[in-house]
């Protein structure tokens, strides 16, 4: 599982050496005996000088004994001795103990940690070029003969030569687990194990649960990575035999270096050393998208990374039942034993009897009508409350069909009734809205069965106008989130509970139904932690409205840009947000099915969950770019004043660089707690030119917002605003790129070049319109070329 193609970016645990080993008169020695001690101030380095073991201290007084790379710039904790018992304060020092173990202890000779007893008679202590701290005897005419040896104690890392392993004659096991944080090496959440049972596999827990699986060894690779493959500098070994079931993997090239961990954050990390960049960087992670999750398909279930996962037909059952605007259901595909899920709404048309060739169809009807006895269809009662009528082509007469649709028809009011109490009847107007979406994207959850399926496009439910009326109280006002150039946002709450938002066109906007169809073609095909998820949506007559997972927070700029409510938003959460939006838009330009430009990214646009996670909304004006595609052009420039890049406003050119300057934009909007549109500053200068001119100055801490205060770390902070003064330069092609700008994140030793002149407005002049215009035009100058815009959103 490493050594992958195909460069990814993630969070990277480096801890530094000015953070955490001591540099300052420090003395350094290659073996450890009985009549030594290693103090605060001392390192044992391996003979190559690869690995060094020493103390370190992540955060306040706790200090710890583990080991390093010592050579490179990214100098990455690979093991920690007494990651659950810290030292308090630097007075303690490593020793061979009386048993011929190793021995930390603290202040008065305080026990903190020690290895297994060993009972050596000259015992010695060494860290190997592999990175292994190992005890053996002086005296020893093997001197690979270990007593004791680090490698049998992962933590979070797993280095070549390591193995994950379980050894069935002793019955121990070897796994790594993660770091409870990034600055507290204790005992996480998250482990990589292997199971040996049946056909041995690794999983990833958290907690005691499994939340991805490796697949099992098919003498290559694991089954469930496939782009496992070994090269000339890494090699892999799997073993399964009566003694036990090992993973490691080895490097061909001394000079390479490479590892494997599980992160604080649950996720899987294969780490390569870049020796041109003096960059660690991640060629490999999981979990990567949805179907990386354990049993996100059930029990035959087929899950398919390029379109939402296969449903069983008992799984098309349940979600028919809880929504009460489905009449019916059947299989997508007869083949195979039947997959997929197609249900009907409203009234069932041009049902047929076949002599041969039929299919079976589900007709659903209220439970008071099918039960015998009488019951109310409650848990516990008769199975006919939860029976449903089978219609079967080959076998069951006309008269039957006609018998059972006779029935649903005389009792779909008491239906409605006894699922949706309150509910107005609203017919659907099914035919228009298959024909609204047919060249936008396939609702295969919601159309008529015609014996054929589009199985490149993913599944979208269909809400009927009276589901969403009923959730959301009929539109009300005390409903009512918002208010934009698409139309209104209402909260509401479906019959089973879960909480939506509601996207409802206006009925007087004529660019709405483009961006609407747009939208849904686009997001249906998304799924990111950090991008909105879309439920479904409705298009009935004259209305046309989005479905949405509702965020309870809202929107970033209803936090950043209000006086009271930005005080709730300390350092540590901006940061957060800033690389969580980060990470949506490298999923959109690099790691998604489709190459997505989404070009109306800003504030309003980043809704935040309860727990202050980011996720990129609004998708009306994104584009999709083909594998080879750069930038395009366009005549109709579309955005929000303020963060479009120059060359898109004054060419219409834009790509994944004017995304970049966007984010750029919001980067430096979130830690100033200011907007870029109408912020001047005494020289008639932007946002962008503001921040410019005190970063040349040396005074770019005066850019952070002060109702943070004073919690937040300098560097941080530094290296996000030059990030962002990097993401708004002028010229598109000096602009990193989303990946590059997730590494310059996450690391905090990473190389970054200085920024060049932003791409900003140094003035405005006011443009005089017509007041009862909708859209506000305004002229603003870009690097001294005057060109006027429209804010259409």
């Amino acid at each position: 599982m490493v050594g992958f193609t195909g460069l990814h970016s993630y969070t990277i645990l480096c801890l530094t050496l000015l953070t955490f080993f001591p540099n300052i008169n420090s003395t350094s020695i290659e073996t450890l005996t009985a009549t030594q001690s290693l103090s605060i101030n001392q390192t044992l380095v391996s003979p190559s000088q690869i690995f060094e073991l020493g103390f370190f201290s992540p955060r306040d007084s706790s200090w710890y004994l583990g080991i390093r790379y010592k050579n490179i710039s990214e100098k990455a904790i690979v093991w920690v001795a007494n990651r659950d018992t810290p030292l308090s304060d630097s007075t303690g020092i490593c020793k061979i103990g009386e048993h011929g173990n190793i021995v930390l202890v603290g202040k008065g000779g305080k026990f903190i940690w020690s290895s297994n007893k060993t009972e050596a008679e000259t015992p010695i202590v060494q860290l190997l070029d592999s990175g292994n701290l190992v005890i053996r005897e002086a005296k020893g005419v093997d001197p690979n003969k270990f007593l004791w040896q680090s490698f049998d104690f992962p933590t979070d890392t797993l280095l070549p030569g390591m193995k994950l392993a379980w050894d069935l004659d002793s019955g121990t096991e070897r796994s790594i687990t993660s770091w409870k944080d990034k600055d507290d090496p204790s005992t996480g959440e998250f482990s990589f194990r292997i199971d040996y049972h049946g056909f041995p596999e690794i999983f990833l827990w958290d907690k005691q649960v499994r939340s991805y699986r490796s697949g099992p060894w098919n003498g290559l690779r694991f089954s469930g990575v496939p782009e496992m493959q070994p090269t000339i500098k890494i090699e892999f070994d799997f073993v399964t035999n009566e003694h036990g079931v090992y993973y490691s993997f080895s490097l061909t090239n001394s000079t390479f270096l490479s590892r494997l961990i599980v992160n604080s954050e649950g996720v899987l990390q294969r780490l390569t050393w870049i020796a041109s960049s003096q960059q660690w960087h991640v060629f490999w992670f999981a979990p990567k998208d949805q179907c990386d999750g354990y049993k996100e398909c059930g029990p035959y279930g087929i899950c398919d990374t390029n379109s939402s996962p296969t449903m069983t037909l008992e799984d098309c059952k349940n979600l028919c039942l809880k929504n009460c605007s489905c009449t019916a259901y059947a299989n997508a595909e007869i083949t195979n034993g039947g997959t997929g899920c197609v249900m009907w709404n409203g009234e069932l048309i041009d049902m047929r009897q076949y002599p041969a060739g039929g299919q079976d169809l589900y007709v659903r009807l209220a439970a008071s009508e099918i039960d015998d006895s009488g019951g109310t269809g409650s848990e516990g009662g008769s199975d006919k409350t939860k029976q449903t009528i089978k219609v079967v082509g080959i076998t069951v007469a006309a008269a039957i069909v006609l018998l059972g649709m006779g029935i649903y028809f005389l009792c779909k009011k008491r239906t409605m009734q006894s699922i949706c109490k309150g509910k107005t009847e609203h017919k659907v107007s099914f035919e228009r809205s298959r024909d609204f979406l047919l060249n936008e994207v396939v609702v295969s959850s919601t159309r008529e069965y015609s014996g054929e399926c589009n199985t490149d496009e993913p599944e979208l439910p269909l809400f009927d106008f009276g589901t969403i009326a009923l959730a959301t109280n009929n539109f009300s006002e005390e409903n009512k989130l918002g208010e934009g150039g698409f139309g209104s946002v209402y909260r509401g709450r479906l019959i089973e509970g879960q909480e939506i938002a509601v996207k409802r066109l206006s009925k007087t906007s004529g660019q709405g139904v483009d961006e609407f169809k747009n939208e849904v073609r686009l997001i249906v095909r998304l799924q990111h932690r950090n991008l909105v998820r879309l439920l479904g949506c409705c298009v009935e007559t004259d209305e046309k409205m989005l479905i949405y997972e509702y965020m309870e927070h809202k929107s970033l700029d209803s936090f950043i840009f209000d006086k009271e409510k930005r005080s709730l938003l300390n350092w540590q959460r901006r940061f957060n947000i800033i690389c969580g939006i980060a990470r949506g838009l490298l999923y959109l330009h690099q790691d998604s099915r489709f190459r997505i430009i989404h070009r109306d990214l800003k504030a309003s646009n980043i809704l935040l969950d309860g727990v202050m996670n980011p996720k990129i909304s609004d998708f009306g004006m994104a584009r999709i770019f083909g594998t080879d595609q750069t930038e395009a052009n366009t005549k109709r420039v579309v955005g929000t004043y303020g963060y479009m890049s120059p060359e898109y406003a004054m060419d219409g050119l834009f790509s994944v660089k004017s995304d970049v300057f966007s984010f750029g934009v919001l980067l430096l909007e979130i830690i100033m707690g200011k907007k870029n549109r109408g912020f001047y500053s005494n020289n008639e200068l932007n946002l962008l030119g503001h921040a410019w001119t005190l970063w040349k100055e040396g005074k770019g801490l005066e850019l952070i917002d002060s109702s943070i205060g004073d919690s937040y770390s300098v560097s941080e902070v530094l290296r996000c605003i030059q990030v962002g003064l990097l993401c708004v330069q002028q010229h598109a092609e000096d602009r990193p790129t989303m990946s590059t700008v997730v590494l310059m994140l996450s690391s905090e030793n990473a190389s970054m070049p200085q920024p060049k002149n932003p791409g900003f407005c140094l003035g405005k002049n006011p443009v005089e319109t017509d007041s009862s215009s909708s859209k506000q035009e305004e002229s603003c100058t870009v690097n001294y070329v005057t060109v006027t815009m429209l804010d259409a959103r």
